[in-house]
């Protein structure tokens, strides 16, 4: 009996069938597995990753990686993913002219405006002028609160800032209780004598004077000019429970504005659409331009300056020149993202309009012709570029049980979205698009300010729950759990993600209904929207309710939630959707490296 390998090299996961095949040309599916993919998809870096794919699944068959006759590989375009901004202001402080801050255990209630005046300075302080105290993290608690209790009665004390995360320890020693602010880290650079207006709202609630630049402008006495400068600041803060704002007259606020730009769509004819128009205008002009040859964008621009990142990333991995690389497809999606506020003294950032963008790449060379040659070269074993990835994810699909042709699939892998329709007569249509997991993962990162791609990850893979004391927790479709033993201390009052092994206490201060929501909106944004254009491209007459069966397979159709997401859009047009069952044992998983297999055998098979 022959041995042969289908291995299939995506975005996130390399996975490999083995089969023999009987002197009668028939099938027999003897083991599969999946590991990481090694570098970027399509480049000689996968090789590492494929060569321990292939020992794994040899392994389980107690089989060395050299008694195999043959190894097909998919062929594959890399997609790579990044961030446009859509007017990107970016407003830098000098002389520290406004700063807003937000630290997460404030005291006390209420709005105050004096002017700074630090701690080891209270002896010259005026009884006519009313002041915000700074305090150091060199000064402990109990001697801040006897101090300001000392000076209370002969000074207008209003407010209190602490670098340290004192707070409460202060606020509940002071015999005047005044809102305080906490956890300003550069404090000292706050500068001293200048006015500064601080809010901290009750426990619940959230800032609405600093959180407004019209708040601002009444509790600062801000001109029209000043009061629209300071709207970034304000935007930074909404939602915040607490915030300071201080302002020098002789500060500096400027703008810089990099633009957004143009991207220019090459076809029969150029095409332009600006990313300020936002995603669903640039995905009209898209599919408008017809067969694509190449996508940039304006130069000295945002949208301009990524993509040409793109091209030049991939051409260093491949070491092809930027030229011979070109951008077929892009998937671009709307989303928010933080941007930072230049000379701020805590990392303050607001959330801007953006553009998601994943674009596919191509080069002049067959990538994965390098890596059958080198497979080939390591192994000493014969290894072949077998087919497009799309019509062997429907081979593979194929021999879920309980389908039959006409069928459609959608591969929802990490990168890309592809698509394809096999008919009675076995002519398979088909297409590969840009943006699939790693747009989803990168729009929650975004959205949700988070510092880790890995956390957005888990985000994206895992259910969410709150954990509202020792004994329960409370699941995000509003179900509670309860538990026979008490749960560690450190996850409660915190959100968690659901893994099948242990809870992950998610680190970021993020209500769970916002997690749920970003999360929720980034997957119907990618993969709902990206499914059905890629059906639209390959339905007869484009009309998706030609279409009657649906088998979903690639790593996200795995997802908890995607398939019911696309089972819910595609009900509208009557057709039967869901996850496949690759030769009925391996879920959704391995339909191209199956199909690599099925193919071979010029499509007999059956699973002995």
């Amino acid at each position: 009996m022959k041995l042969i390998a289908g291995v299939d090299i995506g975005n996130s996961t390399t996975e490999v069938c083995i089969g023999g095949i009987k002197e009668d040309g028939r099938i027999r599916y003897l083991s599969s597995c999946k590991r990481a993919t090694t570098g970027t998809k399509g480049t000689l870096a996968n090789v590492s990753g494929i060569k321990d794919a292939l020992e794994e699944a040899m392994g389980i068959l107690n089989k060395s990686v050299n008694e195999l006759s043959l190894i097909r590989i998919n062929e594959a375009t890399p997609v790579i993913g990044d961030t446009a901004m859509e007017t990107i202001t970016e407003t830098i402080i000098t002389e520290s002219s406004m700063i807003g801050h937000n630290p997460s255990t404030p005291a006390g209630a209420g709005q105050a405006v004096g002017t700074i005046l630090y701690m080891e300075h209270l002896n010259q302080g005026k009884a006519e002028i009313p002041y915000i105290i700074a305090a150091g993290s060199e000064t402990t608690y109990e001697e801040i609160a006897r101090q300001i209790n000392q000076y209370s009665n002969r000074l207008n004390i209003a407010g209190l800032i602490l670098q340290a995360d004192e707070a409460v320890l202060v606020w509940n020693r002071l015999k005047n209780k005044i809102p305080v602010v906490d956890e300003v880290k550069r404090i000292y650079q706050i500068p001293e004598f200048k006015v500064a207006a601080i809010e901290v709202a009750l426990v619940g609630q959230s800032i609405r004077m600093l959180s407004n630049p019209y708040g601002i402008a009444t509790l600062l006495k801000l001109n029209g000019e000043e009061t629209k400068a300071v709207t970034p600041i304000a935007k930074s803060l909404i939602g915040k429970r607490s915030a300071v704002v201080i302002k020098t007259p002789h500060g500096n606020v400027k703008e810089n504005i990099l633009p957004a730009g143009e991207i220019y769509i090459e076809s029969d004819q150029i095409y332009s659409v600006n990313i300020d128009s936002g995603a669903e205008r640039i995905m009209e002009v898209l599919e408008n331009a017809g067969t694509i040859k190449d996508i940039s964008g304006q130069a000295d621009s945002n949208i301009g300056n990524m993509l040409n990142n793109i091209k030049t990333g991939m051409g260093k991995v491949i070491e092809e020149t930027d030229r011979n690389i070109k951008i077929t497809d892009i998937l671009a999606v709307d989303t928010l993202a933080p941007v930072p506020i230049s000379g701020s003294l805590a990392g303050e950032t607001c959330m801007e309009k953006a553009v998601g963008i994943a674009a596919m790449v191509k080069t002049e060379q067959l990538p994965m012709r390098k890596i059958a040659e080198e497979l080939k070269r390591q192994l000493h074993i014969y290894v072949k570029v077998a087919g497009v990835e799309a019509i062997m994810a429907t081979l593979g699909a194929i021999t879920t049980p309980g389908t039959t042709l006409p069928l459609a699939i959608l591969d929802l892998g990490g990168g890309s979205t592809d698509a394809a329709i096999i008919d009675r007569d076995g002519k398979v249509k088909a297409t590969h698009q840009a943006g699939a997991g790693e747009l989803v993962s990168m729009l929650i990162q975004t959205e949700l300010g988070l510092t880790s791609r890995h956390t957005a990850e888990q985000i994206k893979r895992y259910p969410l729950a709150k954990v509202e004391s020792l004994y329960h927790m409370r699941l995000e479709n509003g179900g509670m759990h309860f538990f026979e033993e008490p749960v560690e201390p450190k996850y409660f009052g915190n959100v968690v993600l659901l893994h099948p092994d242990e809870m992950i206490k998610i680190e970021e201060d993020i209500p769970l209904e916002k997690i749920a929501l970003i999360r929720k909106e980034a997957k119907r944004k990618v993969f709902v929207k990206n499914a059905v254009r890629a059906l639209l491209k390959i339905a007869p007459d484009h009309n998706l309710r030609s279409i009657s069966n649906i088998v979903l397979v690639g790593g996200s159709a795995e997802d908890f939630e995607i398939p019911e997401m696309l089972m819910e859009e595609f009900a509208n047009y009557k057709i039967v959707c869901g996850r496949g069952n690759i030769r009925g044992t391996e879920g959704p998983r391995n339909a191209v490296a199956t199909g690599l297999v099925l193919s071979y055998a010029g499509g007999s098979h059956g699973n002995e």
